[in-house]
């Protein structure tokens, strides 16, 4: 007979970017002080194991506080991959659950599936199908091997829809639903924009902010080597001596740059025309995405960043050479610069100048995305039998 009780949903968390999906999701699901639609149960990975971003991240984004934290931490990536299949499976078995939601394409992704499957649990992988093609990238590789594993197939492009079809995945899996980022992001931007990010940061110039740059990398093949990572360094400086280029560093990057000797391409303070490269720690949801929302332009190698600029109208420069959301270059606001530092130069002088890539927002990232996944979710728990 069909389900009497509401279903019990375990989502896995592994990465700060992991959160801000959920945030929709789980509120889609359990509404604060509305009646819950199903059972949540939240499994933190500890793949982002800094205990103090985590617990604000949970705080800035209303989540609750996980059931538990496998505490992964860092480490090479069979390792890290290892480590979450080894101590998740135990707490799967335990907890039962009807489904196990998957979110993005961290190791902790990947892991999670691979357990859900081998115990017969059915999982779901919000933010399926997208591709770089480019297999040299540790997140594809849990991209594909995910969607394989996953019975639904939540799609923020049409291009996912596509790849999925392309590599034999059923209709009655793929759903193109939308974006949960952008759900969060028009949630939370007008909280953001309440903060004191911009003044703190000394940005703020007559009322409003000041143009700026907003900076962010992290990948591997960008901050690995200091063949790669000082070019990149030096034409943001080349940026800062015309306008304030702002840096939250990542954890490996700042540890990277400090083993190649790049700190003294950064200011303490801005100068005396109120330009420089600085470094700040990494920040909240929230200040980053204030200082998101109000810059003239972004430089990163995320690709969260790339969805969030073009939904928020901000020209965003990837330094990748390729990119698993071309809806952001087709109708959005990226331009992948690659390793090109004179072109990544041009491009924000250009967007310094008002003269950026502007685009439109896609269809369905409207801010409903974890609301429809909600719907299609408990539809199909609720016919299975008990």
């Amino acid at each position: 007979m069909a389900r009497q009780t509401p279903p019990r949903l375990l989502f896995v968390a592994g990465a700060r970017p992991n959160f801000v999906k959920l945030a929709p999701l789980v509120a889609a699901v359990a509404p604060e002080g509305g009646r819950p639609l199903a059972e949540v149960q939240l499994v933190h990975t500890g793949q982002h194991y800094d205990e103090a971003m985590s617990r604000l991240f949970f705080d800035q984004l209303a989540l609750p506080r996980p059931d538990v934290n496998l505490e992964v931490g860092s480490g090479a990536h069979g390792a890290q991959t290892g480590l979450v299949l080894e101590r998740l499976e135990p707490e799967v078995v335990k907890r039962r659950p009807d489904a196990v939601v998957v979110v993005g394409d961290v190791n902790s992704t990947l892991a999670a599936a691979l357990v859900a499957a081998k115990l017969n649990i059915p999982v779901a992988h919000v933010e399926a199908g997208l591709r770089s093609f480019d297999r040299s990238m540790p997140e594809e590789i849990n991209r594909v091997l995910t969607d394989q594993i996953a019975r639904w197939l939540f799609v923020t492009e049409p291009s996912g829809v596509e790849n999925l079809r392309r590599e034999g995945r059923p209709e009655t899996a793929i759903h193109l639903v939308g974006n949960v980022m952008i759900d969060a992001l028009e949630g939370f931007l007008p909280v953001a924009r309440k903060t004191a990010a911009l003044a703190e940061l000394g940005l703020e110039s007559g009322g409003g902010a000041r143009p700026y740059v907003l900076v962010t990398l992290h990948r591997p093949s960008n901050v690995d080597a200091v063949e790669t990572l000082q070019p990149l360094v030096e034409g943001l400086a080349e940026i800062a001596r015309e306008a304030p280029v702002v840096f939250p560093v990542h954890p490996r990057t700042a540890e990277r740059m400090e083993r190649f000797g790049l700190g003294r391409y950064f200011c303490g303070a801005w100068n005396e025309r109120g330009a420089g490269l600085r470094m700040t720690a990494p920040l909240g949801y929230l200040e980053f995405l204030h200082l998101e929302s109000r810059a003239a332009a972004v430089v990163t190698d995320s690709g969260g960043m790339q969805e969030e600029t073009t939904a928020l109208g901000v020209p965003c420069f990837t330094l990748r050479d390729s990119t698993e959301r071309p809806i952001t270059i087709e109708v959005g606001t990226n331009t992948l610069v690659g390793k090109d530092v004179a072109a990544l130069v041009r491009g924000v002088r250009e967007a310094l100048a008002g003269r950026g890539k502007r685009g439109r927002v896609p269809e369905l990232w409207d801010g409903h995305a974890a609301g429809r996944i909600a719907a299609i979710l408990l539809r199909d728990l609720a016919g299975r039998s008990v």
